[in-house]
């Protein structure tokens, strides 16, 4: 004690407390590595959670931050439900893994393309980025609204149909709703040739539930003396939400009794040029 007294008379407590406050910043700094960059690395978005329907993809931008003092390649991932698409990009490119120099950030665009048949509602998809030392987790959610889709077409898939001239042909088609929302309010209406005439039989349909159809027949009536041959007729069924063609060709026949008809005719022809020959040749 009497050895360290002239010290204390020599240095005041204030003095004491300086000195060691800067012994421990010097030490503080010896210990931390140069070089280095502070904080831990990150997945991060601003807008984790989404909604579009089936046929909309589903954009995240998020941020991918290497918080370390090394560098790093992130193999990036994501669990989507069965039938689903992901891609990531980074400057428009896509890529699949990021090498992350130490403290560098990277912005990375996560899209995310719905199966078309997936059931409407809040999707979980868990993205995430790994290195061979860390995982960074980033959680996202899609919502589904669904979407509306029609399809016509007939029982066998055939699109062609053989009409006499002067008849009317019966056509089954099938509406088809291939879509996740039930479609309500289905009109059925045909572009066809002149004078042609096509009716529905129901021509209206209420409601057709996801995944379900209904047959529906085309009064087709040709006019007579219609020339024979090939032509086109389209049918539509329209919804408020979606609609659905289907071009139909429609070969047209001459009838029987206008064949016959046909043939008398030529004969009778044949017939007069004969008689004339034969009455004035005389001469």
């Amino acid at each position: 004690m009497s050895l360290f007294c002239p010290f204390l008379k020599k240095y005041n407590t204030y003095s004491i407390c300086g000195l060691l406050f800067t012994a421990a910043l010097s030490v503080s700094s010896q210990a931390q590595p140069s070089g280095k960059p502070n904080g831990s690395s990150s997945f991060q978005t601003n807008l984790f959670n989404l909604e579009a329907s089936a046929n909309e993809p589903f954009r995240y931008s998020a941020t991918l931050k290497n918080g370390s003092g090394q560098a790093k390649i992130y193999a990036l991932d994501a669990k989507i439900p069965t039938g689903w698409l992901v891609s990531f990009r980074t400057l428009g490119s896509p890529v699949t893994s990021i090498h992350l120099e130490p403290g560098a950030t990277q912005e990375v665009s996560v899209e995310f393309t719905a199966n078309p048949y997936s059931k409407p509602g809040k999707y979980a998809i868990p993205v995430t980025a790994v290195s061979p030392v860390d995982t960074l987790k980033l959680n996202l959610e899609a919502v589904l609204k669904g979407a509306y889709k029609i399809e016509l077409t007939t029982p066998s898939g055939r699109l062609s149909e053989n009409v006499t001239e002067g008849s009317v042909e019966q056509i089954v088609c099938t509406i088809k709703n291939t879509g996740t929302l039930p479609l309500a309010d289905v009109e059925l209406t045909a572009q066809t040739p002149p004078k042609w005439q096509v009716t529905f039989e129901p021509a209206k349909v209420e409601r057709i539930d996801p995944s379900g159809s209904i047959e529906v027949t085309a009064k087709v009536h040709v006019p007579d003396k219609t020339i024979a041959g090939d032509y086109v007729s389209t049918f539509t069924a329209k919804t408020p939400n979606a609609n659905a063609d289907a071009a139909f060709r429609i070969t047209v026949k001459t009838s029987l009794l206008s064949g016959w008809l046909g043939i008398l005719v030529i004969l009778l022809a044949i017939g007069l040029i004969f008689r004339l020959i034969r009455k004035y040749g005389r001469r």
